[in-house]
């Protein structure tokens, strides 16, 4: 999904754009099929993206199910590298840089230097120096001030590939949620601006309910597998031309969305761009001008309106 500002919405939204099929794997056992990891599909997507945008800046965001030494290792490794932002364990195994190799010195080169203490640790630390920093859109709930602290270091596991890494400690003044550490395979990054990012990804959640509630997400009724396998980008794919065809008419009719008496509402809502969208299209089809031989009755407009208005909401 692509995480993009909408402005009459004023905040992020998700917007699906490119989607795949992840069987299970017991799902594939059960075919005689090779399990392919959610992590292979992730960096096949990743790779497509990057053939599509060679020259774009590419940031991708998840959560800590992607935390795949082999997948960071293949993001950083691109010409174009793809920064790789999710979360880190705060056990996890973090070393030095490896020491530059002396002249004359035969062997491997090493991956890494001496091991640095466990992110706990320095979370515990008296000596961490923590920076307060306000993030915007905490999770839907407004501007927050929180205390980050941030290095560098290579992550690495026994057989697998050595990332450099910057991680990011993230601790609540006010406790109201236990320290978390974040990782980003750009040593350059802004640990405000790695944040940032990661707190939009939970605008993924958001658009998940949304196609779930008014789209018809997960509930498709097709016999054949086929079918499902169409239907479902299909009404993801919707979820991002509703917004789009919104677009221009929400820009124009700024604040003209329904509210109810009992909760206010500032901005409108993807319910509301979907209504506006629906109440377009039936104009075109339903609303014409009828033919003079025809049997007509005169409606209200303000009865037609509201009837309309119903309509667009209830369907």
């Amino acid at each position: 999904m692509l995480l993009v500002e909408i402005p009459w919405a004023s905040r992020v939204w998700a917007l699906p754009f490119l989607s795949v099929l992840a069987p299970s794997e017991r799902y594939a056992a059960r075919q005689g099929k090779r399990h392919k990891k959610i992590t292979e599909w992730a960096w096949q997507l990743l790779l497509q993206v990057r053939r599509w945008y060679p020259k774009r800046e590419i940031v991708a965001v998840a959560d800590s199910t992607y935390a795949s030494l082999k997948l960071l290792f293949r993001c950083r490794s691109l010409s174009r590298p793809v920064t790789f932002i999710t979360r880190l364990r705060l056990d996890a195994a973090l070393y030095e840089p490896a020491p530059p190799r002396r002249r004359g010195q035969i062997g491997r080169p090493r991956l890494k230097g001496e091991r640095l203490p466990n992110l706990s640790m320095v979370a515990e630390d008296p000596t961490t120096v923590w920076k307060p920093t306000m993030i915007a859109n905490w999770y839907g709930s407004g501007e927050r001030e929180v205390e980050i602290a941030s290095e560098t270091a290579v992550w690495y596991s026994t057989g697998l590939f050595a990332v450099p890494v910057r991680w990011v400690l993230v601790r609540d003044p006010q406790k109201g949620f236990k320290t978390q550490a974040l990782l980003c395979t750009d040593l350059e990054a802004d640990p405000q601006k790695i944040l940032c990012w990661f707190v939009m990804r939970w605008q993924l959640e958001a658009t998940f309910q949304e196609v779930r509630r008014h789209l018809g997400f997960e509930t498709q009724r097709q016999w054949s597998d086929l079918a499902i396998r169409r239907t479902t980008p299909a009404l993801l794919g919707l979820f991002s031309l509703v917004t789009l065809f919104a677009h221009e008419r929400m820009r124009q009719a700024a604040g003209a969305f329904r509210r109810a008496a009992w909760y206010h509402k500032r901005h409108p809502t993807f319910c509301d761009a979907l209504a506006l969208v629906r109440r377009d299209l039936w104009a075109q089809e339903s609303f014409c001008g009828s033919s003079v031989e025809t049997e007509t009755v005169k409606v209200p407009k303000a009865f037609m309106e509201r009837l309309t208005d119903a309509l667009c909401y209830a369907a």
